[in-house]
C-alpha cells in the first residue's frame, strides 16, 4: 500500500482546479484532522443546541436515566458502535441512552451467516472455477448485514476481531470462510479465552496458518517437523505481542532503554510442539473434493501417536508435563497466555483503535485493560465488559460535547467503514451492487472484508502517521486510489446508457435517493442542511457548508441538469471526501 506521503494532492485528481480549491486540503491536511484544531466540530457558539445538552461522561457512563443524549452525541456514538449513523439509530440511542442501547444489543439473538449457499462450491471439482457469486458470498453477505442488520454492535465487534485475529479468505474454500466469520461472531460478546480455544482448532484457521500440518519428526515420518506458524502468530498477533507491556500498554524497557522481548524463538518452538496432533475428522463415505478440510467442523486430536509430540515442553517458563493429551496441552497454553500481563493491554488497545480512537492515551488503555483483567465479578477476558468499557470510557465520550473535544481524538474512517456509513446514511436497506458485477458489493477494494493480504491484516496497530508520533493505523489504506474512489462512490451502482442514468441498483437496495434529489432540486441551502444532518452529526463545519452552497450555485462541476441524482450524489461525494468526514473525531 502507498503511504500518505507518497500520494498526490487532491488538486491533481481528475477534477477542475476550482473544485479542488474549494476542497482546500491535501492528504497531509487529512492527517492533521486526527490531532489538530482545524478540523474540530464547530464550537458551542456555532452549535449551541448541540453543546448545551451534550453528554458529559465521567469514566464509565452515568445511569442512562440521568442522561439526555444530544443528536450530535448519539450520531458520534453510532459511528463508534455501528457501521454508520442512520436517523432511526440516532433517535433510538437518544431515547435509550448509551448503556441501555448497548445492553439491548447484547441481548439480540445470534443470527450466523447461513453456510448452505457457500456449500454449493462442493459441486465443483478442484480443476473447475466456480462462479464469482460463490467467491463473493461472505464478502457480500457481511457487507449486506453491516448496512441492514439491527445487530450492529455484535457485527462491529466481529469486524474488529477479524482484523487482529486473522484467518483471511485467501486460502481454503468459501464454507470455511463463512464458519470463520461465524466463530468470531459467536464469540464477539463471549470470553476471549473461548475465542482463542475455538480459533485454535478451527478448520479454516488450521489451514490458513498451517497447524493442520504441525507434526513432530518421528520414525514413521522422518521428514516431518513442527510447524511454528500458528504458535508464533498466536503469541505475536492474537494475545501478547513481541514486547513486554506495562498495564497501560506502554512498552517496558531495560536499564539501557531497550524494549524487552515477550518471548524467545525457543518459546515459539516449544509452543509449536504443544500444538501438534490436531487433524480433521475423516468421514465415510468420503466428502466432496472441495470439502477436504471438513469446513465448518473443528479439528480433533489425532488418534495416531506419531502425529503428536507427547514429550514435556516448556513455554514462557511453564512446564507442560509429558504424556498430556492434545486437548490438555491446548487448554494449558490458552490459560498461560490469558494469565500473561501483556494480554489485557494488548487486546484493549486493539478494541479501542477499531471502535473509537487511533491513538488512545495510556490511561484509557489501562482502564479498559483493567476490565479485561476483571469484569467486576472475577472473570477475565469478558468481551461484553470490555466493549462497554471501551465505548463508555470518559475519553471515548468527551468529544460528545464538540466544545470539549480533545486534540488527540480521531480515527481515520477506513474504507469499509466509509462505504457502509455512506449507504446507511442514504437509507439503503441492503448493500448496493457494483455497476459491473452482480456479485460484488459497492465497497472499496482497498478493504474487502476477510480478505487481508496476510495474517498481519490490512495495517499494523502500531503504524504511525508519516512525520508524526500519532498512532494512525488506518491511514495506510487512505491511498490515491481510495480517495479517487470516494470521489465517485455514491455513483458506483449507477449505470450510464446513452447519457442517461440508470439508478435501478440503488432502488433495488432500498436507497432513499428521492429524498436527496428532491432536496437538492429545491435549494442548495436545504441540501447542505440534509448532508450536515446525515453525515456531519448536524454540525457541518461552516466553511465546508458555505463552499458546498457556492459550488451548487455555480453548478460546478457540470452535470446533466436532467439528472438531479447525479448532481446530488456528486455533492455528497465531495462533502464526504473532505477530512471533516474522513476523520472520525
Amino acid at each position: 500500500m502507498s503511504s500518505i506521503r507518497q500520494q498526490r494532492p487532491l488538486a491533481t485528481f481528475p477534477m477542475r482546479a476550482a473544485f479542488a480549491a474549494v476542497l482546500g486540503v491535501t492528504i497531509s491536511a487529512a492527517l492533521s484532522g486526527c490531532g489538530g484544531d482545524a478540523d474540530r466540530p464547530p464550537s458551542a457558539k456555532a452549535a449551541p443546541e448541540i453543546a448545551s445538552d451534550a453528554l458529559a461522561s465521567r469514566g464509565q457512563v452515568t445511569p442512562a436515566s440521568t442522561q439526555r443524549v444530544s443528536f450530535y452525541a448519539a450520531s458520534r456514538f453510532a459511528e463508534q458502535a455501528s457501521f454508520g449513523a442512520t436517523p432511526a439509530l440516532v433517535a433510538e440511542i437518544q431515547a435509550k441512552g448509551f448503556e441501555r442501547w448497548i445492553d439491548e444489543q447484547f441481548a439480540l439473538p445470534l443470527v450466523p451467516i447461513d453456510m448452505r449457499p457457500a456449500e454449493a462450491v462442493y459441486a465443483y471439482p478442484f480443476n473447475a472455477n466456480p462462479p464469482e457469486s460463490l467467491w463473493q458470498y461472505l464478502n457480500g453477505e457481511f457487507a449486506r448485514r453491516a448496512v441492514a442488520s439491527t445487530d450492529q454492535l455484535r457485527l462491529r465487534v466481529t469486524w474488529s476481531l477479524s482484523q487482529f485475529v486473522v484467518a483471511a479468505a485467501t486460502k481454503g474454500e468459501p464454507p470455511g470462510w463463512v464458519e470463520w466469520h461465524n466463530l468470531l461472531y459467536r464469540n464477539a460478546f463471549g470470553r476471549y479465552d473461548t475465542l482463542l480455544r475455538q480459533a485454535s482448532v478451527d478448520s479454516h484457521m488450521g489451514h490458513y496458518l498451517d497447524n493442520d500440518q504441525n507434526r513432530p519428526k518421528s520414525a514413521e515420518c522422518p521428514h516431518c517437523a513442527p510447524n511454528e506458524n500458528y504458535a508464533r502468530e498466536l503469541m505475536q498477533l492474537f494475545t501478547i505481542g513481541v514486547y513486554k507491556l506495562n498495564a497501560d500498554g506502554t512498552p517496558q524497557r531495560d536499564n539501557r532503554g531497550r524494549f524487552i522481548e515477550t518471548y524467545t524463538q525457543r518459546d515459539v518452538e516449544e509452543l509449536a510442539r504443544v500444538m501438534t496432533g490436531w487433524t480433521r475428522v475423516f468421514s465415510d463415505p468420503p466428502r466432496p473434493q472441495r470439502n477436504w478440510g471438513n469446513w465448518g467442523q473443528p479439528m480433533t486430536p489425532s488418534t495416531w501417536p506419531p502425529d503428536r509430540d507427547s514429550g514435556a515442553k516448556t513455554v514462557l517458563g511453564r512446564v507442560f508435563p509429558a504424556a498430556q493429551s492434545a486437548q490438555k496441552d491446548l487448554d494449558d497454553a490458552i490459560d498461560l497466555l490469558m494469565a500473561h500481563p501483556n494480554i489485557a493491554p494488548f487486546v484493549a488497545l486493539r478494541l479501542i483503535q477499531h471502535l473509537v480512537k487511533s491513538d488512545p492515551t495510556p490511561a484509557y488503555v489501562g482502564r479498559v485493560a483493567a476490565i479485561f483483567g476483571n469484569n467486576g465479578n472475577g472473570v477475565r477476558g469478558d468481551m461484553r465488559a470490555m466493549v462497554k468499557a471501551v465505548l463508555l470510557d470518559a475519553e471515548a465520550r468527551t468529544g460528545d460535547n464538540p466544545a470539549a473535544a480533545r486534540r488527540d481524538d480521531g480515527k481515520f474512517r477506513e474504507p469499509f467503514l466509509y462505504s457502509t456509513a455512506l449507504w446507511r446514511a442514504l437509507g439503503c436497506t441492503t448493500m448496493p451492487k457494483q455497476t459491473w458485477s452482480d456479485a460484488r458489493p459497492a465497497i472499496s477494494g482497498q478493504q474487502e472484508p476477510f480478505r487481508q493480504s496476510s495474517v498481519f491484516s490490512f495495517y499494523a496497530p502500531t503504524d504511525r502517521a508519516p512525520g508524526s508520533n500519532l498512532l494512525a493505523p488506518e491511514q495506510r489504506l487512505i491511498t490515491t486510489d481510495e480517495l479517487r474512489g470516494r470521489g465517485n462512490q455514491a455513483l458506483w451502482p449507477v449505470k450510464y446508457d446513452s447519457g442517461r442514468m440508470d439508478s435501478t441498483r440503488l432502488r433495488d437496495a432500498g436507497c432513499k435517493t428521492d429524498e436527496f434529489t428532491g432536496t437538492f432540486t429545491r435549494s442548495s441551502s436545504a441540501y447542505a442542511d440534509l448532508l450536515a444532518q446525515r453525515f456531519f452529526r448536524g454540525a457541518m463545519p461552516p466553511t465546508l457548508r458555505s463552499n458546498l452552497v457556492e459550488i451548487m450555485a455555480m453548478q460546478w462541476p457540470p452535470y446533466n441538469k436532467n439528472e438531479p441524482l447525479e448532481g446530488a450524489m456528486r455533492m455528497l461525494n465531495f462533502a464526504t471526501l473532505t477530512p471533516y468526514y474522513g476523520v472520525i473525531k
